[in-house]
């Protein structure tokens, strides 16, 4: 049963080298769920820019504030909280909450990202849209933890 150091360093450093890729594979995977996310974001901002804030009537810091209470109906629609409320709840953590999000709830706001625009164009108001959203997140979520694809994406 002996093995001679030569052997035994190569394979704690294969051991290594396959636990790195392995760990590079998960965060590729995690990575190209979040960009979807991002991606997505951009159709809802332009619903913002070209609906809520009209050019001209807003200076650029009200500008941002409106930018950030939209992304926070997203936020309580799907995770319950606001950006700041989880941020003041998760000082350790780094990122945002959407960093910590599964798989099936980065589908969700996917969706709930272009559903927002629509509803945004269609002159709901925030909190008509707020309560729409949670309704559709909820049942989105329930398809979507009972869904096998979105198990093999994890």
């Amino acid at each position: 049963m002996l093995i001679s150091p030569e052997f035994k360093i190569y394979l704690i450093k294969e051991f290594q080298r396959l636990k790195k890729e392995e760990n590079e594979k998960l965060s590729l995977g995690w990575d190209v769920k979040r960009m979807l996310t991002k991606i997505n974001y951009k159709i809802h901002t332009d619903a913002i820019k070209e609906s809520i804030i009209l050019p001209s009537k807003l200076l650029a810091g009200e500008i941002l504030e409106t930018y950030a209470n939209e992304a926070d109906v997203l936020n309580k629609a799907l995770f319950g909280v606001t950006a700041a409320e989880w941020k003041s709840e998760n000082r350790n953590k780094k990122g945002n909450m959407r960093d910590y999000a599964d798989v099936a709830q980065l589908v969700c706001l996917a969706n709930l990202e272009s559903l927002n625009a629509e509803f945004i164009k269609n002159k709901l108001t925030q909190k008509d849209r707020l309560v729409k959203l949670n309704e559709i997140a909820i049942w989105q979520m329930r398809s979507l933890l009972n869904n096998i694809s979105v198990d093999r994406l994890e």
